[in-house]
């Protein structure tokens, strides 16, 4: 079967995103059209939502779409729902299965993206989290780079701090929350930078404004911890692993600020941005202005572990399609 193409209808109203033609929603597949929600919703409304986002990449040798950490992703999900008491009526394991057919119904032979979401469905104005109705959804799309990994990005460090734990849980994917993504990353944007940087309130550096941020300083592999507001992130824990496997030593602690500008390198790390490096930092070079060796040596490490090409982190990967 080939790529499912996006209708006419789709292209009209999502733009330039070219979604799957079928979605699940409520319990069914359905068409994605129908899959929509009341003007109404507590969701909508509040930002009363958990959401995952998960990568399958195509492997054109094996013939096969291979999606990235999958029970891992829902497994978090299931965390995030449990801060904003919601109950996405589907076990690990049935998320899991739903997600393959899914892919397999829309049939893509391409790189995807798998948005699961679990929201506070009901129909009430009522602040509140106990006693609103839940609701489940995964939609899927074609996605390339959302980042651009060949050359260096530049970022800034954005004037919004990063949520604190305790005034909306930034290591819970809350929809909410990412209005303190959103306007740090549209800042950047406009400013002229590939993306922002975010600071904890105390000043140290958490993350990007969507994304996990490694640095390197004489040949340690440093990351932010997790009590510094950053996203327990999937991705940062597989490329913690592929540093340590590659010979590097790795550290988490809390980075300064201007670290960032004297940095041996930096980059970039999720889902969405995969492995990209950060080459400038407030219109400063980052050490030569170029890629670093390390970054480099992850990243190719990175695409050929999620590309099913190297045997040793295969059971990251599973397979949509049935074999032979």
């Amino acid at each position: 079967m080939a790529a499912v193409e996006p209708s006419a209808a789709q292209k009209a109203t999502t733009g330039k995103m070219a979604l799957g033609e079928v979605a699940y929603f409520r319990g069914s597949f359905v068409p994605l059209a129908e899959a929509s929600v009341s003007l109404a919703t507590h969701a909508l409304n509040y930002g009363t939502g958990c959401f995952e986002g998960i990568r399958a990449y195509w492997n054109g040798d094996h013939r096969q779409l291979y999606v990235v950490k999958l029970a891992q992703h829902y497994e978090r999900l299931v965390r995030s729902c449990r801060v904003l008491r919601i109950d996405p009526g589907l076990t690990v394991e049935s998320m899991v299965e739903v997600t393959l057919e899914l892919l397999r119904r829309n049939g893509f032979r391409q790189d995807a993206y798998i948005r699961p979401l679990a929201f506070k469905g009901g129909l009430t104005l009522k602040l509140a989290l106990t006693g609103v109705e839940d609701a489940f959804g995964i939609y899927c799309l074609p996605m390339g780079e959302y980042l651009d990994t060949g050359r260096g990005l530049h970022a800034c460090v954005s004037s919004w701090f990063r949520l604190d734990d305790n005034a909306l849980p930034p290591r819970a994917k809350v929809t909410g929350a990412y209005i303190n993504a959103s306007l740090a990353s549209d800042e950047a944007q406009i400013n002229g930078f590939d993306e922002a940087i975010m600071l904890t309130p105390d000043g140290h550096v958490a993350e990007g404004s969507s994304c996990n941020l490694f640095m390197v300083r004489d040949g340690v592999v440093i990351t932010s911890p997790l009590t510094d507001g950053i996203l327990e992130g999937i991705t940062r824990e597989v490329i913690l692993g592929l540093a340590r496997d590659l010979g590097y030593p790795v550290l988490e602690r809390s980075i300064d600020r201007t670290e960032l500008y004297v940095c041996d390198e930096l980059f970039f790390c999720g889902t969405g941005v995969q492995v990209a490096p950060v080459t400038r930092v407030d219109h400063r070079p980052v050490n030569d202005g170029l890629p670093g060796p390390v970054t480099i040596r992850i990243q190719q490490a990175y695409f050929d572990a999620v590309r099913g090409r190297e045997p040793r982190y295969r059971d990251w990967l599973t397979p949509v399609y049935p074999c032979g």
